[in-house]
């Protein structure tokens, strides 16, 4: 039986509005490892990070991007900031930077990655996909994939991940530009789906498209059931965020509809915070029939059960966590105090795990 805090998962939740900074658009989003233990729920893996964005591990070594433009590895004990030579100057609009990441699957052989970033030249500001090889502990953009993701002033997107059918999945927002979000033909608002090499997937559902779903907001997060089913995580307008089943090639509203709302062809979220409330949710992961959520505005993990539609929090009160990560019955996850929006604490910002075992 779950251990369900004593404090309601609504008490807690801020009212805001759309982004993650007050001031704009108002909502969202060098130690050794296990350096302290503070208490029997969390240790703290690792901290003085810089806004870190996207958890990777590989055996024992963990990689995390930073939106400032750098990777942060975590192996045997040691910390080293590893620095990233990109091909365009990374844009330093607010949620913007280096965001997504993920390993290929053969990265100890081939040193071989994938990411997300947003960009900024001459022709204006973009989010692209590119992979990224290390090579004497730099990390060197090498093959472009997709360029011109749709980028504004918020609502970047940014997360990728490799689902279980060896395609790559990135999340990408509607650049404060919300009619994108329900047209096809534009790059914003969706979920979109690729091969390795940045073609087209002869089976996605519109012709010659990287769309896999649309009508999104600003989706941070994605992750498959161990049957393979897709969820992802979205940030509404004001509260409404939601937490969605993707289906292929399925339209989830925005701007028509959000939170509750109904409309014929279009489908409502299995979780949303209601009108009254905001998350802003970001990376989830999969664990035992659960989903795992990681809440800025929340400032907790949120975990949501599909079957029973049970909501409760894993952990609260270390302020903004914006990715997650299980592997080995334990739930890792970062803080994003330092990204202007939150309230740092002591040698913030932190990678912290907790045990699943002792939780459940």
């Amino acid at each position: 039986m779950r251990k369900i805090l004593a404090i309601s998962l609504f008490a807690i939740l801020l009212i805001a509005g759309c982004s993650e900074n007050g001031q704009q658009d108002p909502r969202d989003e060098q130690t050794s490892p296990i350096i302290e233990q503070e208490n029997q729920k969390h240790e703290v893996v690792a901290e003085n990070l810089e806004v870190p964005w996207s958890i990777q591990k590989t055996g024992n070594t963990f990689y995390l991007t930073e939106r400032t433009g750098n990777i942060v590895k975590i192996e045997n004990e040691e910390i080293e900031r590893q620095s990233v030579e990109l091909e365009k100057e990374l844009a330093t609009a607010s949620e913007a930077g280096l965001l997504g990441f993920v390993l290929a699957s053969d990265f100890q052989k081939s040193n071989l990655a994938y990411a997300y970033y947003t960009y900024q030249d001459n022709t204006g500001q973009f989010n692209r996909i590119i992979t990224l090889r290390l090579g004497d502990n730099i990390w060197r953009e090498e093959n472009l994939l997709l360029d011109k993701i749709p980028s504004g002033s918020y609502h970047h997107g940014g997360r990728l991940k490799i689902g279980p059918d060896e395609k790559i999945y990135a999340t990408t927002g509607d650049a404060s530009e919300s009619e994108l979000a329900q047209d096809i033909d534009s790059l914003g608002g969706k979920i979109l789906r690729m091969d390795f090499d940045g073609s087209v997937p002869s089976d996605n559902p519109f012709a010659n498209s990287y769309v896999f779903s649309y009508g999104h907001r600003n989706p941070q997060g994605i992750t498959w059931t161990s049957d393979g089913v897709l969820y992802a995580s979205e940030h509404g307008n004001s509260a409404n965020d939601e937490v969605n089943k993707i289906e292929v090639g399925q339209n989830y509203g925005w701007p028509i509809i959000e939170g509750n709302e109904e409309e014929v062809g279009m489908v409502s979220p299995l979780f949303t915070s209601g009108d009254e409330a905001t998350w802003a949710p970001s990376g989830m992961s999969y664990y035992d029939g659960d989903l795992y959520v990681a809440a800025l505005r929340g400032k907790a993990i949120l975990g949501l059960d599909p079957e029973t539609d049970e909501q409760w929090e894993v952990i609260t009160e270390l302020g903004r966590i914006r990715d997650v990560l299980i592997e080995d019955n334990y739930l890792y996850f970062i803080t994003n105090n330092t990204d202007g929006r939150g309230n740092p604490q002591e040698n913030d910002d932190k990678l912290y795990r907790i045990s699943l075992l002792e939780s459940n």
